[in-house]
């Protein structure tokens, strides 16, 4: 049972963790993007 719980755990914090990266990329891709357009513009 012991293990049962920590692999349920330790997937959930693997998932958390992939999930906040791939975040953070997006929004740095998004910012790399405003940051072409913003100088295309000037």
């Amino acid at each position: 049972m012991k293990l049962k719980n920590y692999l349920i755990t330790t997937l959930i914090a693997l998932f958390a963790l992939t999930g906040c990266h791939t975040v953070q990329g997006v929004g740095e891709d998004i910012s790399a993007g405003g940051q072409a357009i913003e100088k295309a513009a000037q």
